[in-house]
């Protein structure tokens, strides 16, 4: 991305593929880790590839959103996964292969992707 334009492009697309669910207490929200340091680390072809899995899905309980510093910088690109009833889930040095998985594994079929976890990438 080299220009606000591309960025607003970007979100615009995001916008288009992903109906913001306000107010559903049901639906699983997946955080992007957009602040500086996860941009540089390559969140932005994650958040992409997010959304564009679960538009391709048609997942309708989740909602993907963007968020500032997570605060552990050195496990960028981060997403958290946030399911109502449930532990947040930290996916740490995500890559858009990951996130392809991820959606696959985690949001589609409830299963959590240990090894791409902080627990499992802070030894």
């Amino acid at each position: 991305m080299k220009s606000l334009a591309e960025l607003q492009a970007i979100r615009d697309k995001a916008r288009g593929k992903v109906t913001l669910r306000e107010g559903q207490d049901d639906a699983i929200r997946v955080l992007v880790g957009m602040a500086t340091c996860g941009i540089a680390a390559g969140a932005r072809p994650v958040l992409t590839t997010i959304v564009d899995e679960v538009a391709k899905r048609g997942l309708q309980n989740v909602m993907v959103t963007q968020t500032g510093c997570i605060g552990i910088c050195q496990f960028e690109p981060v997403v958290e996964v946030v399911e109502p009833g449930k532990d947040k889930i930290t996916y740490v040095k995500m890559t858009p292969e990951k996130a392809v998985r991820m959606v696959n594994d985690h949001l589609v079929n409830g299963n959590v992707v240990t090894e791409f976890t902080i627990g499992a990438n802070s030894k």
